[in-house]
Parts: C-alpha cells; structure tokens; sequence
C-alpha cells in the first residue's frame, strides 16, 4: 500500500515542486490579492498573475512546445498582440484635449525623459544595449510598448519587465502625489486653467492620418505601434463604422488583454524571475516612473513661467502614458488644493501625448538596437 502511495506521489507534480516555483506561486497570488482586492489593474493583472501561476505548477508544460501557452505566445513573441492593443486604445481615446492645446505634446516629451534616464542606468549596471532600451521603456508606464519593444529586444527579460510595467501602471495614484507636491508650490497647484477651444470633427479625424504620415516617414520603426494607435482613433472619430470602433474598443481589446496577460505571465517562471537581474529592473523601472513624473512636472513648470502662471504645472506628470490613471491623479491633486478646480480634460492632453511619445520612444531605441 505504502509503495502505491509512493507510486502515485512520484507520478503528480508533487514530486518535481522545488522551493523556486512555490516562492514565484506566491508571488502569483500576490499579484491576484492585488488585483481583486485592492483593484489594480484587474483587467491585466489578473491575467498575468494567473499565467505566472499556471506555468510556475510542475509538470503543467504550458509553454513546451506544443503546450497551450506555447502557441498563444507567438503572438507576443512575433509583436502582434501589442500593436492591437494601440489599435484598441485608439478607439477608445479622445485626442481632441491634445488638439486644443498642442503645446501639451512637449509635456508628453517630457515625461519620457525617464526611459533615457533608466536606460543609462541599466547600460551601468552591466545589461547590454538592448536590455537596457527594454528596461528603459518601463518608464513610459505604458505596458504594451514595454512588451512589445521587449519581445523584439530581449525576450529573455520579458517577464519581469511586463510585471514591472504593469505593476507601477497600477500603483500611479500612489506614487506620483508626493512627486507632484515635492515639486510644485501650493500656489501652483492652485492654478486654475482657462477652458479649451472646441475641437471639430474635421479635425479629429485630419489628426490621427496627418500624425501617421509625418511620424512614420520620421520613424519608420515606429508604424506598428503609431500606426494602429492612429487607425483605432481614425475609425472612431470617422463616425461612419460604429460597429468597428464597439468591437476594437470592447470585445477585441478584452480579448487580446486576456491572452496576453496570461502569455506574458508564463514567460515569469522561477528560472527565468528569481535572479539579481530582476530586482535590478524592478529598481530601474521605479526609478524611470518617477523621473518620467518629474521631468514632466519640470517642464511643467517652466510652462506656468513662460505661460504667466496660465498653465498649472501639474498637468506634466500626465505625460508618462498611464491612461487615463495619470490625468485622473492630477485632477485629485488639483482639487485637494481647490475644490473648484477642473484639470482633467487639461491633464488629458499630455497624457494622450504620451500615449504618442511613448511609442516614438520605442520607435527610436527598436531602431538603434535592432
């Protein structure tokens, strides 16, 4: 009886779980206690959390070849499922905020200052030139380009750098107040802004095609992420296919969200996580976030100088591409100081700028080290 016992544990996973998998299951269900407890970014952590679950339980081989997550990571491999992500996002983004007031792109600009200021970090830190452009992007908070530009530069590292991604995405409402108040003085923040222009339909869609053209003859490397973004956006502000713009926002982008997440979740097995190299991009991608809040702040700043204290600074912490969590902080912050005051649609601008500038970023670092 003992030897059957013996027999049957041998055959189950039982017998091949080491001390690794159960600290990487742990760290799973972590990230699902964050997820649906404390609501951060359930949509995507979820997902990931559960992919990193599924693959850490031995003897699953999820992503073996011929294993189901095998198959459905080709699509993260090959830098498909990003891009349709853009695609969804663009149909479900408003950039008249942007049109109304372009200077807020150079605040979208800004923000990414974190992603050079990472990726020099990471360069001494010893990762090589295209690890170091993978862990950069994590500064841009905005995760399908980290995965995307990380699947085509350092697929090794694609799971801690989602995870990292991801992570300080959700965690925006608790990171970027105390950058915004250390920054700025109460009276700036006070600020008051006059309400933007109207924006026609014309120009709405004028926008996306004139942005496609003149950033893809740029940045040709660019067109896969700039490009879909910009079509998603065309198909919603045409007006004419309502159908589309309801499935790409909607049905598609829950679609791709779920099998990405749980992709990207397998790539984070014990192997392949618990190792220095991951507490060094964790490290680096905090410190990308913030310096991406902070030179956005800046830049801020030196806008309600030139504007005549027109322009309230805390708008450029919008600029990283957390949609829209990163306006919505500005807005709270905003109303802590006066109540009366509405910086969203303000907010929105730089932050649907980054959503851009985050892209061209990935553009230019593909570019050189692909």
């Amino acid at each position: 009886m003992l030897e059957i016992i013996t027999q049957f544990i041998g055959s189950t996973g039982l017998s091949l779980l080491n001390i690794q998998q159960m600290i990487m299951m742990m760290i799973a269900c972590v990230f699902l206690y964050l997820a649906i407890k404390k609501g951060y970014e359930p949509y995507l952590l979820i997902p990931i959390a559960f992919g990193m679950l599924m693959v850490n339980l031995p003897g699953s081989a999820l992503m073996d070849e011929g294993g189901l997550f095998y198959y459905l990571y080709k699509g993260t491999k090959l830098g498909i499922y990003p891009p349709l992500i853009f695609l969804c996002v663009g149909a479900g983004t408003d950039f008249g905020p942007l049109i109304a007031n372009p200077k807020s792109l150079l605040l979208g600009a800004a923000a990414q200052f974190g992603i050079f200021f990472a990726f020099l970090g990471a360069i001494y830190l010893g990762f090589l030139g295209p690890e170091a452009a993978s862990i950069g992007i994590i500064g841009g908070a905005d995760g399908p380009t980290a995965i995307y530009l990380t699947s085509k530069l350092a697929p090794k590292l694609l799971g801690p750098i989602a995870l990292a991604a991801y992570s300080y995405m959700a965690l925006v409402p608790i990171i970027q107040p105390p950058i915004i108040r250390a920054l700025t003085t109460k009276e700036e923040r006070e600020v008051k802004m006059e309400q933007a222009r109207h924006v026609s339909k014309n120009e709405k869609i004028i926008f996306p095609i004139v942005v496609t053209i003149l950033v893809v003859l740029l940045l040709p490397s660019s067109a896969p992420l700039v490009g879909m973004l910009m079509f998603g956006n065309l198909i919603k502000e045409s007006g004419v296919v309502p159908k589309l713009t309801d499935v790409a926002s909607n049905t598609l982008m829950y679609l791709i969200t779920i099998v990405l997440g749980l992709t990207v979740g397998a790539t984070a097995n014990a192997e392949n996580f618990l190792n220095p190299q991951t507490l060094k991009i964790i490290a680096l991608g905090l410190i990308a976030f913030a310096i991406g809040t902070a030179s956005g702040v800046i830049f801020g700043k030196i806008m309600y100088k030139l504007s005549g204290g027109k322009i309230n600074p805390m708008i450029g912490a919008a600029g990283v591409s957390a949609v829209p969590m990163a306006a919505r902080v500005v807005q709270k912050v905003g109303q802590e100081e006066n109540p009366q005051n509405f910086l969203l649609m303000h907010a929105m601008g730089p932050n649907v700028a980054g959503v851009i500038g985050s892209a061209v970023a990935a553009g230019i670092l593909l570019n050189v080290f692909n």
